[in-house]
This record gives structure tokens, sequence and C-alpha cells, in this order.
């Protein structure tokens, strides 16, 4: 007789309160595109419900807006968790935005010298992935892009700028990303694109959607 089958274990689901009306289901803590997936598929499906007013996927998690007069904190921390264990459908895959980059950015010298490479091995390793749209936030259509390359990590700025011009293409820790609007910022600034981000008249304003890919290709000045 064959062994019995093993069951697939449930994800590991933890859920923190978030004042009265909100919670957060955490499905992990590492960046990653799987969990990152699970999150925005979580998010749709509470989206479904009555008593969710909104839910926003996060790296690898889903903060939950509820109403109290329909459900509790313990209520909706277990129907969460039910829906975590279900199989998530096959995602589709997001949608694929080719960027150019003049890499010529003013902490290009700064982080060849840190991380013993060319500025030109910088670009080639920068513009080799195929980066996934984490989440969109922080300032109207910055996109938080990863995973960046091992060989590229840094940690942010010492100090940050009071101003970071629109288009700049910068990279911290593992991930990277484009600022869409003159903004402060703490990021090293590696390049620039043209291509714009936010679209006030629009609707929906932003070119970036959480899940969306992203390839960036070195372009002429």
């Amino acid at each position: 007789m064959p062994p019995p089958r093993s069951k697939r274990p449930s994800p590991r689901v933890r859920i923190f309160p978030l004042g009265d009306t909100a919670l957060l289901a955490e499905l992990g803590t590492k960046l990653d595109t799987a969990l990152n997936s699970r999150a925005i598929s979580l998010a749709t499906a509470l989206k479904k419900r009555r008593d969710v007013r909104q839910a926003v996927a996060g790296y690898a998690g889903v903060t939950v807006y509820f109403d109290p007069e329909q459900t509790t904190h313990d209520a909706l921390g277990a129907a969460i968790k039910r829906l975590a264990a279900k199989r998530p459908p096959m995602a589709e895959p997001g949608r694929l935005h080719r960027i150019p980059v003049v890499y010529d950015g003013p902490d290009l010298e700064e982080v060849a010298a840190r991380l013993k490479l060319t500025p030109q091995r910088i670009a080639d390793l920068h513009s080799k992935p195929i980066y996934r749209a984490f989440l969109v936030g922080f300032v109207p259509g910055w996109a938080y892009l990863g995973p960046l390359p091992e060989e590229l990590e840094l940690p942010r700025r010492h100090v940050p700028r009071t101003q970071v011009p629109a288009g700049s293409v910068a990279i911290a820790g593992r991930q990277t990303g484009i600022y869409p609007l003159p903004t402060p910022g703490g990021w090293h600034l590696i390049g620039r694109s043209s291509v714009k981000l936010f679209f006030p008249d629009r609707d929906p304003p932003i070119l970036f959607r959480a899940g969306d890919r992203v390839k960036f290709f070195a372009a002429s000045r």
C-alpha cells in the first residue's frame, strides 16, 4: 500500500490589531515575489466581503479596514486565516513596462566605489532583472521595485537629499525605484529616466500598479 500523501502545510498568517477598525494580516517578513502575490490575492478576496471597507496589500501582508458593526477583530482574523489557507488562483502576469535609463546619476561613482564595481557593471547589473512592483506609495506614482541583485545592495544614504529631481532612478537595500515627482529622498541616485509616472488628469493617475513588472534598459544620453 502506498504511503498516505502528506497534506500541504497551511500558510502561516499572523493577525495584529490596528486600532478599533483595522488589522494587519502578515503572511511573512521577507522581500519575496511569491509572498507579494499571495498578499495581492488575499487583498482582492477581502475586498469582496461586505464587512471589509478596504484591503491594502503590502510587501507580504494586507492591512484591512473593516466595519465594526458587521464583524470583530477575532471573527475577521479567523476568516482571513481560512482565506489564506486556500490555494490562490494562478496570478496573471503583471503588465511589463520597459523603462529607458541613462546611467549617469550623481551617486553612481560613489556607489561603484563602495561596491568595488565599475559604473558600467552597476548599469549592467541594474538593468538585468525583471523587477516586480511590490507596492505603490510614498508619493503618487512611486513603485517599490525588486528584488535588486545582491551585488548592488547598499543601505540608504546617511544624509537624505532635500530635493531629488523627477525621473531619478535610485537604489537602496534590495530595491530600486524612480522618483515620479521632485521630492526629498534618501536613496542612491544612479541614473535618470524620461518616462512619466504620474498623470493627475487620468484615472488611474499612475503608470505602475502593484504586481506589474519593470525591465530597465540602458539608453543613450
